[in-house]
């Protein structure tokens, strides 16, 4: 797989998947003059989802391909010009409409690889370039990675849950859209599922594809052993039969007839699926009327609206399954849809290119109130690689030889940085002047580096319930230096 293993999926161009404010405030800019002025932007989410300790970011693969595509159409160019005014006026001059059509993408763009574990308040994109090009990509850039990085955290957890399980997606006749099946079969396998039944996704990705039978298959026939050996003979060394059609334990005992008839002919069955009814009960019986048969190797693979705690509460049971096939839960993030992600203004080059003006958005809540600068992800770690804490830091200042970290919702909590701690830096520059300097991995191999990056947390932010707060602080002097912003920024209101 090559350097941008999506091209042509976004090709020609998705300029217009944007909201329109981007493109009236892309106009503003230009009509003030200001669509060159420098700006630095970072996309970023203030928690992670599922109540959980962690994010797996992803979905940079997508906003690759979007950015290297990025142009605008005659057909955009048309829209826009159609569009009016509630005065019935053009929304658009045509000299506007000229300037977007010549428009080409120039910005710098930093980004955390797919696969790490990210926490809130991080960047995993930063955009640096003209404002009017780093404002416009802002609606695009999160949509593609806010979905990935919230269906490849459920997948993460899913995979916690199921251990060495094999565990298959199968979601896209419940996955809202095109769309959102194909992202979610990507960001599912980035996050640690083994396979999909998403064809499409197989096909343009390399995702190993699985699948069985559905009941509509068993009751295509006159009964259920005929309808597994018809299936046993297109498929007979690919057969998995779904035993829950009729009555779930009598149809285990028909698939070991036919399961004994394809060993007589050089076959073996793969599996049974279980879809229904108390799951650990019924997979413990299946088991036992298997063995007992002489089918110890015949996986037992169990659906029906699954999820990391159902699947927790399943082996915590003893359930007899092997194979976890989830659909619904996983790729509509069924009990979290949204990541919640941002994308913020940090900083503006001065008018007389003499530094940088340090911007910040204000909130009654500060866990709302955005990071000034243009900021770096450093993560410390042990010296067998095992995270410790990350550094969010303006890479615009120079660093104090003393490095504290401060907690950038409660001041009084620091960590003293050892000068000698191993770390890293998260953010890796991908484009610089529009220009591609990054070459992406395969999706194989950032799935591995998710599987490395999962495994690394400590057990105890990894866990579903309560999970422990991982150390994101602030470096002491931009902590002291977003103080004093907000300080002059907000209004001093008399009692």
């Amino acid at each position: 797989m090559n350097s941008a293993p999506l091209s042509g999926l976004y090709s020609p161009s998705l300029s217009l998947l944007t909201d329109l404010y981007q493109v009236t405030m892309a106009y503003g800019y230009w009509q003030q003059g200001l669509q060159d002025r420098e700006a630095v932007f970072h996309l970023y989410f203030r928690k992670a989802p599922f109540q959980g300790g962690y994010a797996v970011a992803a979905g940079l693969a997508y906003a690759v391909d979007y950015l290297q595509n990025l142009r605008f159409s005659e057909d955009d160019l048309a829209y826009l010009g159609s569009l009016k005014s509630s005065k019935g006026a053009a929304m658009f001059p045509a000299e506007f409409l000229q300037y977007l059509r010549e428009l080409k993408f120039t910005c710098d763009v930093d980004a955390i690889a797919e696969g790490t574990v990210v926490f809130g308040n991080e960047p995993l994109i930063r955009v640096q370039g003209p404002l009017l090009q780093a404002q416009l990509v802002e609606t695009a850039l999160l949509t593609l990675v806010n979905f990935q990085t919230l269906i490849a955290t459920k997948a993460s957890r899913i995979r916690e849950a199921a251990g060495s399980d094999t565990v298959l997606e199968f979601g896209l006749r419940r996955a809202q859209g095109v769309d959102g099946g194909l992202g979610a079969s990507r960001a599912a396998y980035l996050g640690g599922a083994d396979a999909t039944s998403n064809v499409l996704a197989g096909q343009r990705f390399g995702i190993p594809v699985k699948g069985t039978h559905a009941h509509s298959w068993v009751m295509a026939f006159e009964d259920e052993e005929t309808a597994f050996a018809a299936y046993a003979k297109a498929f007979p060394d690919d057969s998995v039969f779904l035993v829950d059609t009729y009555d779930t334990l009598e149809g285990v005992r028909h698939a070991i007839k036919v399961a004994r008839e394809m060993r007589a002919q050089g076959h073996e069955l793969g599996g049974i699926r279980l879809d229904s009814g108390d799951l650990a009960y019924l997979s413990r019986e299946a088991r036992a009327l298997l063995n007992e048969a002489g089918f110890e190797s015949v996986r037992i693979v169990a659906s029906n609206d699954l999820e990391e705690n159902l699947i927790t509460s399943l082996k915590q049971q003893g359930a007899k399954i092997d194979t976890w096939g989830i659909g619904t839960q996983l790729v509509t993030a069924y009990d979290q849809p949204a990541l919640g992600g941002v994308y913020k203004l940090a900083a503006l080059r001065k008018p007389d290119d003499s530094g940088w003006d340090f911007t910040i958005k204000l909130s009654e809540q500060l866990a709302k109130t955005s990071i000034p600068g243009i900021l770096q992800v450093r993560r410390y770690e042990t010296d067998k690689g095992q995270p410790r804490a990350d550094m969010l830091y303006n890479v615009a200042e120079t660093l104090p030889e003393q490095l504290t970290l401060v907690d950038p919702l409660d001041a009084t909590r620091r960590r003293a940085v050892r000068p000698e701690a191993p770390f890293r830096e998260l953010l890796e520059p991908i484009f610089r002047r529009g220009e591609l300097v990054h070459t992406l991995p395969t999706l194989p191999e950032s799935r591995a580096h998710a599987h490395r990056e999962v495994l690394s947390l400590d057990p105890s932010i990894r866990r579903f319930l309560n999970p422990h707060t991982y150390p994101v602080g602030l470096e002491e002097s931009l902590n002291t230096f977003r103080t004093k912003l907000i300080l002059e920024k907000r209004p001093v209101r008399l009692g």
